[in-house]
């Protein structure tokens, strides 16, 4: 038999995760050569309902408690109870398609909410088309850029990513379809994960993070030169860095080591007697400010500075394949038929329609901007080249980023997209009132663009993995945004009728808040942190000149480190349990069952974390944050932390007995 055609214990084959050796070829779960439902009225009714349902939850959710939740995971497991409930025999095809078109919810929430409450908190101009259109067009151009790169991203890099998300939400839709073990793992593994991440969100038994000031020593050389260690405990963020690996998650880690124990110490050393505004009318002196302050008003910026680079260096390494992409899309302009004999599972739309896909959203855009942001044709035009540009150079920035880390750093590209624009804007007589409308809608299609596509590779590498039809899921990706850029749309306007989003019992919103923040200066001609900037740029090229990825090291700077050092842990893990026995067919099946486990933690930790969200919502809040603030919560989360580490190195273990 060949190995492609061996299914391990999950019902993957046995190289979905690994490498390819040449002449090997990657056999799916769903054969290529077979036609399975995918595309079907339960499909993509199921699919329609879940994105505005989810649009609306994440809206809102998003706004009211500063977290955007992930949809494609609770998506995913709604649509394999429901297939069951109905008794749906082959719905491992249609499922992808319901989570696919659900999953925009998420995406399109992301790029709406992060800057459209921006004109509401600038008491600016915000029509229901304005926000419509940003979500709709930057939807539609973040699914087209992508589309080129999907051979690249799910196929020619097979094993080479990570893909953590797309990982959990696989092993969910195969256990789902297969039954047996592996889904007894699973949902295990999700009650205990989901139940412990639960317990500390809705009850606060104990603390989200343990840092290291719960000790006098600790606490001292945090009060006297900024260091500190922080760990966010949370089992979700442990099965993410388990999926991640060793290598990858060191890197990241490393990126946050590099922030949080050299960059924000010397800041603090060397800035006694600088003074940096905090808020309205409030400044500091840089030595009273927390290491969490520095960070977030100096090193933080160095990381997106670090991520555009890497970015760019993506794009320059990239260039055979866009010219590939490039060279493919002119043929078939001129007649010839490039994907008529390709595997139903290798086939994408056409570069006819992708490219006449480009054209005709680039003209909406123009025209959008024209009529209704800008009213000027040459700042229109200038408008819609910065999105274009912006979004292209992007697309492959966000698109790594998950496929590496799973985190989409699409608040620091929008950051910097707005500092770009707002620049641009300025030097062509754009400032005031309609130059801050201009420079947040255009940030709004750039985010909404980014997310979509750093979203979408995941919708697509879950497909890879399982065997759908490519062209299917980007065809109906395309409706599944109408819907979700309706629904957050008026979910927008309805939240700031009903609670608005500056004042008491507003709304918090602290993407936008950060957002309208930054654009009031710029647009006032006030300094951009430039040599910050540029100070990451250069270290992003130093890390590749070292042959060392920089953008996952840039990601690990611009991400809090509570949220990276629990990586870390789950990349030992993973390390551990796969080298522990002489016998290599031992340590392969410790790391499909420590998979099937991390998996299970991370969808547990986003469906309870929805319902946790949706509590709070509610009124049900029994957190004592006294209690939850102290030492001995912060010193019980550690001991929680360790015990559910110790379990999943104790479960994947078990393997040897079955």
């Amino acid at each position: 038999m060949n190995q492609s055609e061996n299914k391990t214990s999950q019902g993957l084959p046995s190289n979905a995760y690994t490498e390819l050796k040449p002449g090997e070829k990657y056999i799916p779960v769903m054969l290529p050569t077979q036609e399975y439902p995918e595309v079907t009225p339960y499909s993509v009714i199921t699919g329609i309902i879940m994105a505005v349902i989810f649009t609306a939850a994440a809206a809102y959710l998003g706004l009211k408690i500063g977290q955007v939740f992930e949809a494609a995971i609770p998506i995913a497991i709604l649509a394999v109870g429901l297939s069951a409930s109905l008794k749906k025999k082959s719905a491992l095809g249609q499922n992808v398609i319901i989570q696919s078109i659900g999953a925009t919810s998420g995406t399109i929430v992301a790029g709406a909410i992060f800057t459209i409450p921006a004109l509401y908190i600038l008491e600016l101009q915000a029509d229901f088309y304005k926000i419509f259109f940003a979500s709709l067009l930057g939807g539609f151009l973040g699914i087209l850029f992508l589309i080129p790169f999907r051979k690249y991203f799910v196929s020619e890099m097979h094993g080479k990513f990570p893909f953590p998300e797309a990982t959990a939400t696989t092993e969910v839709l195969v256990a789902g379809e297969k039954g047996g073990k592996q889904a007894l793992v699973l949902v295990i593994s999700g009650l205990i994960g989901g139940v412990y991440d639960f317990v500390v969100a809705t009850f606060g038994w104990w603390s989200e993070l343990f840092t290291t000031k719960v000790f006098p020593l600790g606490q001292t050389l945090a009060e006297k030169i900024k260091l500190e260690f922080r760990l966010s405990v949370s089992s979700a963020i442990l099965g993410l860095g388990y999926i991640i690996g060793l290598k990858y998650s060191s890197i990241i880690t490393a990126g946050s080591f590099l922030s949080w124990f050299v960059l924000i110490p010397v800041i603090a050393y060397f800035g006694d007697y600088i003074t940096t505004p905090i808020g309205a009318n409030v400044t500091l002196l840089i030595r009273d400010m927390s290491a969490e302050q520095i960070f977030r008003a100096y090193v933080r910026h160095i990381g997106i500075g670090g991520i555009a680079m890497a970015g760019f260096i993506g794009i320059v390494r990239s260039s055979g394949i866009i010219k590939k992409a490039f060279k493919l899309g002119f043929q078939e302009l001129f007649g010839k038929r490039i994907n008529e004999n390709n595997e139903r599972t290798q086939r994408d739309l056409p570069m006819k329609i992708i490219f006449g896909g480009i054209f005709i959203t680039a003209v909406l855009i123009f025209v959008f901007f024209l009529f209704g942001v800008v009213n000027n044709l040459f700042q229109a035009l200038v408008g819609l080249l910065i999105v274009l540009i912006i979004s292209f150079l992007f697309t492959t920035v966000a698109a790594t980023a998950i496929a590496i880390v799973g985190t989409n750093p699409v608040s620091g590209m929008t950051l910097m997209t707005l500092i770009l624009s707002s620049a641009v804007l300025v030097s062509v007589g754009l400032t005031g009132t309609s130059g801050m409308i201009s420079a947040l809608i255009i940030g709004g299609v750039v985010c909404t663009a980014l997310s979509q596509a750093g979203a979408f590779i995941t919708d697509l590498k879950i497909g890879y993995w399982l065997g759908s039809s490519p062209y299917k899921q980007e065809r109906w990706k395309f409706v599944g945004t109408i819907f979700s850029a309706a629904t957050v749309s008026w979910i927008i306007m309805v939240l700031n009728e009903t609670y608005g989003f500056k004042g008491d019992n507003a709304l918090v919103a602290p993407q936008a808040n950060a957002m309208a923040a930054v654009i009031k200066p710029l647009m006032s001609n006030q300094p951009a942190p430039w040599m910050l900037y540029l100070a990451g740029a250069f270290f992003a090229l130093i890390l590749t000149i070292i042959k060392v990825p920089a953008l996952p090291f840039a990601l690990g700077m611009y991400i809090p480190l509570e949220l990276n050092t629990p990586l870390l842990v789950g990349g030992l893990i993973a390390h551990f349990v796969s080298t522990r026995s002489k016998d290599e067919s031992i340590n392969n099946s410790r790391r499909e069952r420590g998979t099937l486990i991390a998996s299970g933690f991370i969808a547990g930790g986003a469906l309870f974390g929805v319902i946790s969200a949706i509590l709070r919502y509610a009124g049900y809040n029994w957190v004592n944050v006294e209690w939850q603030e102290s030492n001995e919560a912060e010193l019980l989360a550690l001991i929680m932390f360790t015990l559910i580490s110790a379990y999943m190195i104790w479960d994947s273990f078990r393997t040897n007995k079955e």
